[in-house]
């Protein structure tokens, strides 16, 4: 036997490692392949459901007892499980829509959102997030629990993204942004200084980059410009990995003031002019103030030329022990940032 035909134990390793991986990936996509499968079936029953309910309440009692006697081995036929079936189908209007991410998310999340959302839009948006974000069902009780929908699809933002920014990149970049931001793992304290928020926010990184949502990844606090004879430092900034683009985060524990977008804008163009690169995209300002007059702040924008966006925040001591466990990782959020 020659030497070529000897296999050393290192490549030996790392050939198993190699099949290993390809086993995996594909028994989790097989896995992935029947949760979907079996929410479209589930779709399907709750929709011949839907047809026939006019028989009575009693139908869908003597229908489990009778489903679960003909595949006594197979889960989910109870009575309760069916009536969210039933819910399933009339939320989610046909299968071309189930498609569109509600059969693709786990059962019980599903089940959450059928008992929290009725709105067909809000649900298939939700469903959306669960598969865009990774979020656990109990990071999803708290995302609806806090009206993240209604602070990032339903509220009318104060920005200037869409004007200073070319399409399609403005409209993602107001898509992305919430009002209020809700930092529900912060301690409220009175009077909250802006160096105490930062500090919270830094100290919480993992969970503001969950807030603020994917594709955040977080470069430093009080980060430093050199312009002209002086130096300058941004409370926060950002990169946004799906935007191509630099983002700024400034910090107010007063009401917004006008003066605060000019400072700001400044602060764009010293990033554009120093950090960015021909690769990336202009860079976003955030100022998150306590409060704000809406009309003022409009007005404020009016005549700046860098993208920029106002929002209130809130802050709160309330936060549920069981979602503490299931926050993910600043590694989580960075590794998906990057798939």
């Amino acid at each position: 036997m020659s030497d070529n035909s000897i296999m050393l134990k290192e490549d030996y390793f790392s050939v198993l490692e190699e099949i290993k991986s390809h086993i995996m990936t594909a028994q989790k996509t097989v896995m992935n392949t029947a949760n979907v499968e079996r929410n479209i079936m589930y779709w399907h029953i709750g929709k011949t459901i839907v047809e026939h309910a006019v028989w009575g309440n009693k139908f869908i009692e003597n229908l489990s007892k009778d489903l679960r006697m003909e595949y006594p081995t197979a889960k989910g036929y109870s009575a309760r499980n069916l009536n969210y079936m039933k819910k399933y189908a009339e939320i989610i209007p046909s299968e071309e829509v189930l498609q569109q991410g509600a059969a693709k998310i786990n059962w019980r999340s599903i089940m959450f959102l059928i008992d929290q959302v009725s709105d067909t839009e809000e649900f298939l948006w939700y469903s959306r997030q669960c598969l865009e974000q990774g979020w656990s069902s109990n990071v999803l009780r708290h995302e609806i629990e806090s009206g993240l929908y209604n602070r990032q699809v339903l509220v009318e933002k104060t920005t200037n993204y869409k004007t200073q920014l070319s399409a399609p990149l403005g409209e993602l970049a107001e898509e992305i942004i919430k009002d209020p931001y809700v930092f529900d793992f912060i301690p409220s304290a009175a009077p909250l200084m802006e160096k105490d928020l930062e500090d919270a926010m830094v100290a919480q990184i993992t969970k503001v980059l969950m807030e603020f949502g994917s594709g955040f990844s977080f470069l430093g606090r009080q980060y430093p410009l050199h312009v002209g004879e002086k130096d300058y430092f941004i409370d926060l900034l950002f990169y946004n990995v799906k935007l191509h683009c630099y983002f700024v985060v400034e910090l107010k524990t007063v009401d917004f003031e006008p003066e605060f977008a000019g400072k700001l804008s400044f602060y764009l163009s010293a990033v554009d002019g120093e950090l960015k690169s021909d690769m990336d995209n202009p860079t976003l300002g955030l100022l998150l103030c306590k409060g704000k007059d809406k009309v003022v702040a409009e007005y404020a924008l009016q005549d700046i030329n860098k993208p920029i966006g106002i929002s209130e925040y809130r802050v709160s001591s309330k936060i549920k022990p069981e979602l503490l466990d299931n926050l993910p990782s600043l590694e989580d959020i960075e590794n998906r940032m990057h798939l």
